[in-house]
């Protein structure tokens, strides 16, 4: 079996998901002739789940971040209305 194919099971078995580690598995039961043959295209396509699933989580880190600072924008705003306002009533 491929060194690269067991290290792929190994090291993120449970950050893939399950219909790719039952994949991986059925892949290394296979006879060694058909084996080789699909390890390529099997691990390329668990490099591309785990590029996917780090670009998903760099979105969502993203999206959070946004959202904080929305919430800032928001607070400072209010802030900024209520001195223009106190002000206003000061002249007046």
């Amino acid at each position: 079996m491929n060194v690269k194919t067991n290290r792929i099971q190994s090291r993120d078995n449970d950050k893939l998901p399950v219909d790719l580690n039952e994949l991986i598995s059925a892949v290394q039961s296979l006879p060694p002739r058909y084996r080789t043959e699909l390890e390529k295209p099997l691990n390329r396509v668990v490099e591309y789940t785990r590029r996917r699933r780090r670009i998903l989580n760099l979105i969502q880190e993203a999206l959070s971040q946004l959202r904080m600072d929305m919430k800032y924008m928001m607070f400072d705003l209010e802030a900024t209305r209520r001195e223009r306002d106190e002000y206003r009533d000061g002249i007046s």
